[in-house]
């Protein structure tokens, strides 16, 4: 298997747990400060955010285990990860209190 054919077989793997990951972790925040109108509206909202997450990761994986990969394979798995922490990161600190309201 060709390093081009792992970025293929792993980013959608790794996108979906980035994206269940920043889901799973911004589902108690809102539900802490009482965010949204109720559960059913929080859901579809988690799952909506949550796949936009999961398709700019997969994104993400592919391009560095296909093209960046194909010089060192570790590299790019680090390079995977580190990327995904900043995503989840950055996808909670924006969300977490959405219209600036303060819990």
């Amino acid at each position: 298997m060709t390093r081009g054919q792992w970025g293929c077989a792993v980013a959608p793997v790794a996108g979906l747990a980035t994206g269940v990951l920043g889901s799973v972790l911004l589902a108690p925040a809102w539900r802490a400060c009482d965010v949204g109108v109720n559960g059913a509206a929080n859901g579809l909202a988690l799952i909506f955010y949550g796949a936009l997450l999961a398709i700019m990761s997969a994104v993400w994986w592919g391009v560095l285990i296909g093209y960046a990969g194909r010089g060192n394979l570790t590299v790019a798995l680090l390079g995977g990860t580190a990327g995904s922490a900043v995503a989840v990161w950055i996808f909670v600190a924006l969300l977490q209190v959405p219209d600036g309201y303060r819990c």
